[in-house]
């Protein structure tokens, strides 16, 4: 834990002027993900955050149907504008639902669906998208905009959606663009072909999995970008230090196999003094194009506690054991990423 007042260690996005602290404040619980969180827990979570070091905070309009964005830009209020980077997304816009108002969102947030989620990579869509998350957080600007999800509308994101982008980011509306996905193959796209600066990959760069590896983080290397790893602990199989047999890896159920192999993960960081949590966000560092890892977080006590798994000090021999145990591949080893 830092002191109250010191800011972790930041790196700039590519000449931005955008400098993200290597731990940033994920924000997807502030918009009730699962269960509801009070307004009181989002101000407490981003006080504790910002004690820690922390001053940068991601969220977007999925979450919550806005809910995030309204709370935390309501828990940034007040906080010097220029001592902080907000980064939020675009692709999904927000539209009026009064007839499911009485409902609860069929998504996987614990708020009313009095709005629906509407895909639109158009360039109209991103420009309404951006002007939206500002009307709610109550921002006279956001430092970086990801096309959040693109999966399934890559020509449009591509064709529409960046240049858009690129746009709003020559008329200094913001400061740094990018996308963020479940995925790599995708992302590494976006980095190659487009002129993206930063890129926030959830789940394919973990101490579990590393398919960024072989595409991604090859690609941001060459081309200056930064890459930003969220789910670095897999929806939850790498977030405790003993892995329980209900353990959940990308939203689901973990198999049997997984179990056991995150269980002699666990068993070597023991060995080596250090916990399972805090070997998982050590080792996606190690990678130099990594500029920051987002952990979603919701209580002041999550907050202070990865704060403190951040400062931990990883071993570097922790990598070559696991390899030596085939529970990490040689080409995975931090050696190899030079």
């Amino acid at each position: 834990m830092t002191a109250s007042g010191t800011v972790l260690p930041s790196r700039e996005v590519r000449g931005t002027g955008v400098r993200l602290t290597s731990l940033g404040y994920g924000a997807a619980q502030a918009g009730n993900l699962y269960r509801a969180t009070t307004d009181a827990e989002t101000q407490e979570a981003v006080d504790a955050a910002w004690d820690a070091g922390v001053r940068y905070f991601d969220t977007a309009p999925h979450y919550g149907l806005g809910l995030s964005e309204r709370r935390l830009g309501a828990s940034l209020a007040g906080r010097p504008r220029d001592e902080y980077v907000v980064s939020t997304k675009a692709g999904r816009l927000l539209v009026p639902s009064p007839e499911t108002a009485d409902r609860r969102d069929d998504d996987i947030f614990d708020v009313p669906a009095a709005t629906r989620r509407v895909w639109d990579f158009s360039r109209d869509g991103v420009l309404r998208s951006l002007e939206a998350s500002l009307e709610r957080t109550g921002l006279d600007r956001v430092d970086v905009v990801y096309l959040h999800d693109p999966d399934d509308h890559e020509e449009q994101a591509f064709a529409e959606a960046v240049p858009a982008l690129v746009e709003l980011r020559e008329q200094g509306v913001v400061g740094a663009i990018g996308a963020g996905m479940n995925q790599s193959a995708m992302l590494a796209r976006f980095v190659a072909e487009a002129d993206v600066d930063v890129v926030m990959c959830a789940g394919r760069f973990t101490l579990l999995e590393q398919p960024a590896l072989a595409d991604l983080l090859p690609a941001a290397l060459e081309r200056g970008a930064s890459v930003v790893v969220a789910g670095v602990y897999n929806s939850g199989l790498l977030a405790r230090d003993v892995v329980p047999d209900d353990a959940t890896y990308d939203y689901a159920p973990a198999p049997a196999a997984l179990l056991d192999r995150t269980r002699r993960i666990a068993a070597a960081c023991a060995e080596h003094g250090v916990t399972l949590p805090q070997a998982a966000l050590g080792y996606v560092r190690t990678h130099p194009a990594v500029a920051s890892t987002v952990v979603g977080l919701r209580t002041a006590d999550q907050v202070r506690q990865a704060a403190d798994r951040h400062a931990a000090v990883v071993p570097a021999d922790l990598w070559a054991d696991l390899v030596d145990r085939g529970l990490l591949a040689p080409e995975a080893h931090p050696d190899a990423f030079a």
